[in-house]
C-alpha cells in the first residue's frame, strides 16, 4: 500500500487524502455523536438501555460507520505522512505516529461503543445480575466510550497542532490553512480536561470548522502545488 501511495503524484494524493478525511468525519460523526446522541440519556440507564434496544438497528449503524471512519483515518493519516515528507521528515514521521494512535484509539471507541449492545442481549450470560445491574452496566461502558472519545481527541489535537506547522512550512499549500489548523489543535487538546471543554465548545467548534472544513475542501479541489511539492521534495533529498 505504501509502495503504491509513492507511485502516485502529490496531486492526486492530495485530493485523496481530502476525501478520505471528509469520509472520516462524516462517518465518526455519525456513529459518535448522532446516533449515541440520539439513544443516550445521560443519568437515566434504564431510558438508554430501552433505546438501544428499541433501535437496535440504528445502532449497528452506528457502531459500522464508527469502524469505517478508522479505516478512513488510517488512510488519510498515511497519505499525509508522504505528503509533508518533503517538508521535514521526522516530524511527519511523528504526527504519523500520533496520528495512528488516534486511530487506535478510534478503534478502542468502537469496542467500547458495542459493547452496551452486547450486555443488553447477554441473556444466560449475565443472568446473575439484575435487570437493573445489567443496565447499568451497559451504562458504563457507554461513559467509558465518551471518556476514551476524549483522550481520542486530545491526541488529534496533536496531530492538527503537528500538521499546521508541517501546513505553515510547505510551500504547496496556503500558510493560512496550517495556522487556522494549528489554532483547532490546541481546542482539541483542552479534553485533557473535559470540563473545561465542555465550556469552550462554543470556540473548539468554531476553530474545528474554520480549519477543517477549508482544509479539506482546498485538497479535494485544489489539491496541492505539484512543481512546488517536487521543488521541495528535491531539495530536502526525497525521491518522487
Amino acid at each position: 500500500m505504501t509502495e503504491r501511495i509513492a507511485e502516485t503524484s502529490p496531486r492526486f494524493r492530495a485530493r485523496v487524502a481530502g476525501v478520505f478525511e471528509m469520509l472520516e468525519g462524516m462517518t465518526s460523526a455519525f456513529g459518535q455523536v448522532f446516533v449515541l446522541g440520539k439513544l443516550i440519556v445521560y443519568g437515566n440507564a434504564a431510558a438508554t438501555a430501552a433505546n438501544i434496544l428499541g433501535h437496535q438497528r440504528l445502532f449497528w449503524l452506528g457502531f459500522v460507520s464508527s469502524l469505517i471512519g478508522v479505516a478512513c483515518h488510517i488512510a488519510w493519516i498515511l497519505l499525509f505522512y508522504y505528503l509533508f515528507k518533503p517538508v521535514n521528515r521526522s516530524l511527519s514521521l511523528l504526527a504519523a505516529f500520533v496520528g495512528l494512535v488516534v486511530c487506535a484509539m478510534q478503534a478502542l471507541t468502537s469496542l467500547l461503543y458495542i459493547a452496551p449492545l452486547l450486555i443488553l442481549q447477554g441473556g444466560s450470560s449475565v443472568s446473575a445480575f439484575t435487570t437493573e445491574q445489567v443496565q447499568g452496566l451497559a451504562y458504563v461502558f457507554l461513559r467509558l466510550n465518551a471518556y476514551a472519545f476524549d483522550i481520542d481527541l486530545v491526541f488529534f489535537g496533536l496531530w492538527c497542532v503537528l500538521t499546521g506547522y508541517l501546513i505553515f512550512r510547505s510551500s504547496f499549500l496556503p500558510r493560512i490553512l496550517g495556522v487556522l489548523l494549528a489554532i483547532d489543535g490546541l481546542g482539541w487538546v483542552t479534553y485533557m480536561v473535559p470540563p473545561l471543554a465542555t465550556h469552550l465548545f462554543p470556540f473548539i467548534a468554531a476553530a474545528s470548522a474554520l480549519a477543517e472544513i477549508p482544509l479539506q475542501l482546498w485538497l479535494v479541489v485544489m489539491g496541492v502545488n505539484a512543481q512546488r511539492w517536487e521543488e521541495q521534495a528535491s531539495a530536502a533529498g526525497i525521491r518522487t
